[in-house]
């Protein structure tokens, strides 16, 4: 073709394509005309085709297909245009050098003239043999529809291509591929950057029931699987309704990305937002700051919430229709066994014995959960009974939820020895869970923008109502041994339960999360008449739940008053015991990067220490000192060491470093320190950390004012990130520091290079006093570009008016504690705790800090700022 023919059809199509994509991203469009839009796109693109496969001489016997996506006649604005040149058996473009060159030369005129195409030449029994082996193949000719050439080879085709279609086969193959696909989006509709496409509840669910109905030739559209009874009239009026919303999502997608972007990435949600409509408001939000009165809505939340509603309801809808068409495809031969007068167990689903049940018999809907976890062999919901509830969520209204029958049916679900988590997971996604707890669906769907959850608060209270539970089952005690060990004792699991359920569910108000979900659980218990002790205990555990994790994480528990003051707060060992199992839970519960040994270690040590404090064994200082000089004393003695080769290091360490140090570090400093007391060389030694993960690294050498930042130089230049730093200095004005510290370097494989590398490095990097390094810019993810978190700084002297503490919280980022280091270096600050706490990408830092600037106000200003604009820098 004629360069100037093509450059002329070009640009048709890109003036005709124009007022299209701008109909699509129109502030007035609609549904349906964005609908509308797709259509004509791809009628716009079978028009060109049409022009070249003319212009390429190609005529009968041969066919173009329009197949996939474009096969349906929806083509979004960046999606390939997929075409198959069908060929009758016999031609072949190896063997046909003139046929070759003319489907070469259409195909690169398709390019030529501004489409994106996806192309494939095959005969027909090539087709068919590709088809027979790979599902996606046989899915893509599903949809195969004629857009220019030989409609007759086209009918000869589908016809032999439905002859050769096992329907049940078919079936098997998408649903398996379904799952698949599900569990590389983790099993989720409530990704914090779902795939509005792939991810479940996207729109290739519906795409799939679809594919297995024209296949089975139950229909090719939704109003023909209604007219064939395997969906109702209101099943197809939310799957439209649904779908459009996913249509115009994707199809916005492709336009602000300007590519073929399906993933609601945080990037993105507020500009597909702001194309809705949407505005930021002032009104609740899922902000960190649980005190904060200012409430505040982003637009990106606004979408966010109708989109997980919309994939929720696909995802319930998905699974009815298919279990619907299954049934079709293989009647079952199951003899329904009748449980009682309202329920059938049919070949291991739960059955309602008949349609209208929920609607004759509301109670019914909560009984339903109730005997999925009660009778032995159920495991799962039958498609009927799924539809039933579907169609019965108005059922649940303000006198539904006040019924004493349905209170006392739902308190008997959350006592259930068994299967609680499950039946809170069906109950969500059958809606159930949110009509009945009316609390509950507030949060349904509600994003968390605190850079450490990585779950909406539904499902992040699902999960740690997951973990609470696992505490009491056997087979996972290996996960948490010493939660499973309290928990055994524990004799009402249910408490904890109900704990876990309203912990967060204030989350999105403004205000004090804890206080306000106190108030809503108080009335819970009022509601369904759980005894005055026992409803105390969960209001106690809803309203300090974060307590325990941010005394563990931001204290000094080598202090007695920080134990003694916990111990008060807490009251009892019963409510001590609950609150570290559910604080367990829910750190466990917001992300798999949140929660690590070290953390698991603080809590288990402020358990442990307010448990004594607790039964009347005040803190003694002297006795714990001796006690683990003790210990360590015999663990010295399995080394072999020379007798009393401890004491020259023991000599110059002072009670605040045996308050510090438990007797394994004791031990291990004193095998590596004895013969090196008061060198003037720098000494350093790693070993594997004693919690199993990272390194524990031993820094001795003389005191300078900028060792720490020195130190956390070194680590930040190495890619190492701390997780904990005991700094002490000895009576004789040594450093004797000890970091946690990890490594995205494999531990394992290569421990000997790395620790080689530290000891003589740091070491090095110690000795060369010099300007300390400018710090490395590190680069922040996406989610803190979307979210930004604003840095916050705190400096307050302790009780004892002796030294400071320094609370940090600041978006994550490489580099960023010697960023904070440096600063208190310039200061002459030194550090003589740090805690480093890494909440996703979030941190929270404490440090315990001394220093003559430190008590002047000016100074603390300036120290205070220079801090904010390291921060953010």
């Amino acid at each position: 073709m004629p360069t100037h023919a093509l450059q002329a059809l070009r640009a048709e199509y890109r003036a005709q394509k124009t007022p299209l994509l701008s109909s699509i991203g129109a502030p007035n469009a609609t549904a349906r005309s964005v609908r509308s839009a797709l259509h004509k796109l791809s009628a716009l693109a079978d028009s060109v085709l049409v022009k070249l496969w003319d212009l390429a001489g190609l005529k009968a016997p041969f066919a173009l297909l329009a197949v996939g996506g474009f096969g349906r006649g929806e083509l979004f604005p960046h999606s390939d245009v997929d075409v198959l040149v069908l060929l009758p058996n016999g031609y072949s473009t190896d063997q046909d050098a003139a046929l070759k060159a003319q489907v070469e030369a259409f195909i690169g005129s398709c390019w030529d003239a501004g489409l994106e195409i996806g192309s494939s030449v095959r005969t027909l029994d090539d087709c068919l043999a590709e088809a027979q082996k790979d599902v996606t193949v046989q899915t893509a000719l599903l949809e195969s529809r004629l857009v220019a050439g030989d409609a007759g080879l086209l009918q000869v085709f589908q016809t032999a291509f439905f002859a050769a279609m096992d329907p049940r086969a078919f079936f098997v193959a998408k649903t398996l591929e379904m799952r698949q696909r599900h569990t590389k989006f983790e099993d989720t509709p409530y990704s914090l950057e779902p795939n509005c496409k792939e991810s479940p509840g996207g729109l290739r669910d519906l795409q799939v029931i679809l594919w297995v109905a024209k296949a089975a030739g139950f229909g090719n559209d939704w109003a023909a699987l209604a007219a064939n009874g395997l969906a109702t009239r209101f099943e197809v009026q939310q799957i439209q309704r649904n779908e459009s919303l996913l249509f115009m999502i994707r199809a916005r997608l492709h336009l602000l990305s300007n590519r073929r972007e399906d993933r609601l990435v945080f990037d993105m949600q507020n500009a597909v937002a702001e194309s809705f409509g949407y505005q930021a408001t002032s009104g609740p939000a899922g902000h960190s700051d649980t005190t904060s009165k200012r409430n505040f809505i982003r637009a990106s939340e606004l979408l966010m919430k109708r989109y997980y509603w919309a994939a929720k309801a696909v995802t319930q809808l998905n699974q009815i229709l298919l279990m619907n068409i299954e049934e079709r495809l293989n009647p079952s031969t199951h003899a329904p066994r009748q449980l009682n007068e309202r329920f059938n167990e049919k070949a291991g689903m739960l059955d309602v014995a008949r349609d209208d049940l929920y609607q004759r018999e509301p109670h019914a809907i909560l009984e339903t959960f109730l005997l999925y976890q009660t009778t032995v062999g159920i495991k799962g919901l039958s498609a009927r009974t799924l539809r039933a509830l579907y169609n019965a969520r108005g059922l649940m209204d303000a006198a539904y939820r006040r019924d004493p029958v349905n209170r006392a049916t739902f308190l008997q679900i959350l006592q259930q020895p068994e299967g609680i988590t499950h039946a809170m997971r069906l109950m969500n996604q059958t809606s159930v869970l949110g009509r009945y707890l009316w609390v509950f669906r507030k949060i349904v769907g509600q994003m968390q923008h605190d850079l450490f959850h990585v779950y909406t608060v539904d499902q992040h209270i699902l999960m740690v109502l997951r973990n609470v539970r696992r505490f009491f089952i056997v087979e996972h005690a290996h996960e948490y041994p010493f939660c499973s060990q309290l928990a055994s004792g524990w004799d009402k699991p249910w408490l904890l339960t109900i704990a876990a359920l309203f912990h967060d569910i204030a989350k999105g108000r403004g205000g004090d999360h804890s206080e306000l979900g106190c108030l809503e659980v108080r009335r819970f218990c009022k509601q369904h008449g759980i005894a005055t002790e026992d409803a105390q205990l969960i209001e106690f555990l809803v309203q300090e739940h974060l307590a325990m994790s941010r005394i563990a994480q931001k204290s000094d528990l080598s202090d007695p008053s920080v134990i003694a003051d916990f111990a008060k707060r807490v009251g009892t060992e019963r409510r001590l015991t609950a609150l570290y199992l559910l604080t367990v839970a829910d750190i466990r519960g917001t992300s798999p990067k949140v929660w690590n040994a070290w953390k698991g270690k603080l809590l288990e040590d402020l358990y442990r220490y307010t448990t004594r404090a607790l039964g009347g064994i005040a803190p003694d200082p002297h006795a714990e000192v001796e006690q683990r000089k003790r210990e360590a004393l015999v663990m010295i003695a399995l080394h072999a060491m020379p007798f009393e080769a401890h004491k020259p290091l023991w000599d110059t360490l002072d009670v605040s470093y045996f308050m510090r140090h438990d007797a394994t570090d004791i031990a291990w400093h004193a095998k590596q320190l004895s013969r090196h007391v008061g060198t003037t060389t720098p000494i350093v030694r790693c070993r594997r950390s004693p919690l199993g993960e990272g390194l524990q690294v031993l820094v001795y050498t003389q005191d300078q004012p900028d060792l720490f930042a020195r130190i956390c130089g070194y680590f930040d230049q190495g890619g190492f990130s701390i997780f904990d730093a005991k700094v002490h200095t000895t009576l004789q004005g040594y450093a004797l520091d000890t970091f946690q510290v990890v490594s995205s370097t494999d531990m394992d494989e290569h421990f000997r290079e790395i620790t080689s590398l530290l000891e003589n490095g740091l070491s090095v990097a110690i000795a060369n006093a010099g300007p300390l390094p400018v710090p490395s810019k590190g680069r922040v993810s996406r989610r803190v570009k979307s979210f930004p978190y604003a840095p916050r700084v705190t400096l307050r002297p302790d009780e004892k008016a002796q030294l400071w503490l320094l609370n940090i919280s600041a978006s994550d980022r490489l580099g960023l504690l010697y960023s904070i280091a440096r600063v208190l270096a310039s200061h002459g600050i030194a550090v003589q705790l740090a805690k480093v706490v890494t909440l996703g990408e979030r941190v929270e830092d404490t440090f315990l800090i001394h220093g003559p600037q430190l008590q002047h106000n000016r100074a603390q200003i300036d120290i205070e700022t220079e801090l904010l604009k390291a921060l953010a820098a």
